[in-house]
């Protein structure tokens, strides 16, 4: 999974530094391994297989390099989206590899054969409902945590050009070059031979939404 918050800086200051400290960064990447735990179970109750999660690593991105990095899975992976409404505003993008499409129409539809696009309706559907599932279990587990008021929409596939997708995140504030924060993980099956990438975008109110919920219910010890 990549987590990117789009981190503009203000009118007053381009340069801001991110305000969150190497606590709060330890705090989202736990709060965020809760969600993906029950997000995981969900995928293997559905590829029945067991699911084994990559703890999260954290760096930082530019905004422009966005389409540049998920532009290498467009030709191998089948990729969904679904938009985060209500108090935040963000999207997931869910990639299925062609393993991944073989095994679930295998384990799913019956269907045997070689992964190859365009797929057919029956496997869209599949990839869409599965996405509706998984994202639907992590943004659930998430506003629990964080008591926010949050739903996932309905998953559709993006537009090819994914910037276009993502920008009711990265043109919050168009005039300045955001920074993106990223959290990278991944799902594999017991045997280590796939992946299934999901890619959470939130903007910069978000953020720091997300930043003031943590505070203000003491998550850690003031020091």
């Amino acid at each position: 999974m990549a987590l990117f918050f789009n981190m503009q800086p203000n009118k007053k200051d381009l340069f801001m530094e991110l305000q969150v400290t190497e606590l709060e960064k330890d705090i989202i990447k736990e709060i965020l391994n809760i969600g993906l735990a029950r997000a995981a179970d969900s995928f293997a109750s559905i590829a029945k297989d067991k699911v084994l999660m990559k703890v999260p690593d954290l760096e930082l991105i530019q905004t422009n390099e966005i389409s540049q990095f998920i532009s290498g899975y467009e030709e191998t992976h089948e990729i969904i989206q679904s938009d985060i409404k209500g108090d935040f505003n963000g999207t997931t993008l869910m990639l299925f590899s062609g393993n991944h499409v073989e095994m679930l129409s295998l384990v799913c539809l019956n269907l045997k054969g070689p992964y190859q696009k365009p797929l057919s309706a029956m496997q869209e559907s599949l990839l869409l409902e599965i996405s509706n599932i998984i994202t639907g279990a992590f943004v659930t587990q998430l506003a629990n945590i964080l008591k926010a008021d949050i739903y996932g929409s309905p998953p559709i596939y993006p537009q090819k050009d994914i910037a276009h997708s993502l920008k009711h995140i990265t043109d919050v504030n168009p005039l300045f070059q955001p920074i993106i924060f990223t959290v990278l993980t991944h799902f594999t099956d017991h045997k280590g031979m796939v992946e299934l990438p999901l890619f959470l975008f939130f903007d910069t109110i978000t953020f720091n939404k997300i930043l003031e919920i943590i505070r203000s219910y003491k998550f850690y010890e003031e020091r």
